[in-house]
């Protein structure tokens, strides 16, 4: 399927760019082929192939999620330098 030098104008346009006259035929040529390929493709047998999301199976690999003791915030809060109420203790930025 070849595009006229029209339609790689428009779509230069859609995609803000300036091509010149060599340019254009360029491309009208190797979008022609691209839409030719495609087309090829449209014409395989597809008759019994699920349709796909993903190549492979998609699981979670995420661990579980389960409740355990965490570090005790009293040795959290040593590291700081000044620590006050139970926080870090910071200048005020403005």
């Amino acid at each position: 399927m070849a595009l006229t030098i029209k339609e790689v104008e428009h779509v230069a346009i859609l995609a803000r760019l300036k091509l010149n006259d060599e340019e254009k035929q360029v491309f009208a040529e190797q979008l022609g082929a691209i839409l030719e390929y495609a087309g090829r493709l449209n014409k395989l047998d597809t008759e019994g192939v699920e349709p796909l999301a993903h190549i492979l199976p998609v699981y979670n690999v995420f661990r579980e999620d389960e409740v355990r003791p965490s570090t005790p915030q009293d040795e959290i809060l040593s590291n700081g330098p000044l620590v006050e109420d139970g926080f870090y203790k910071v200048p005020k930025i403005i």
